[in-house]
């Protein structure tokens, strides 16, 4: 990963990219790296060919922190589709993560 850095896994933004991520880190943490895996899984997992993956490391560019207000690392936000969403952590639970991107609905146990 680099200050700026696409995945080789992702396509350029296009026609069909459905969802915009942008994962910011700080460095090649045990914690930055698990939340990349975890964002690639998933990603591949629910919306293969959709989704275009943007890693920003706040320790090379921490002046990129500022234009989605990153108070904690690693936080990812979904620019598109609107509205920006924002989830901070390793992404390590998927049912949060989709819930977070509105790729799954919230299911609510009615007992």
């Amino acid at each position: 990963m680099s200050a700026v850095a696409s995945t080789a896994a992702t396509r350029e933004p296009g026609a069909a990219t459905k969802f915009q991520l942008r994962l910011y880190v700080a460095g090649q943490t045990t914690r930055s790296l698990a939340a990349f895996a975890n964002l690639q899984r998933i990603c591949e997992t629910h919306l293969a060919g959709q989704y275009y993956i943007e890693v920003i490391d706040l320790t090379k560019a921490p002046q990129l922190a500022a234009g989605d207000q990153i108070f904690a690392v690693p936080t990812l936000v979904r620019r598109l589709p609107e509205p920006i969403k924002k989830i901070i952590g390793d992404l390590s639970d998927e049912g949060r993560v989709l819930v977070g991107l509105d790729i799954q609905p919230v299911v609510i146990n009615a007992r």
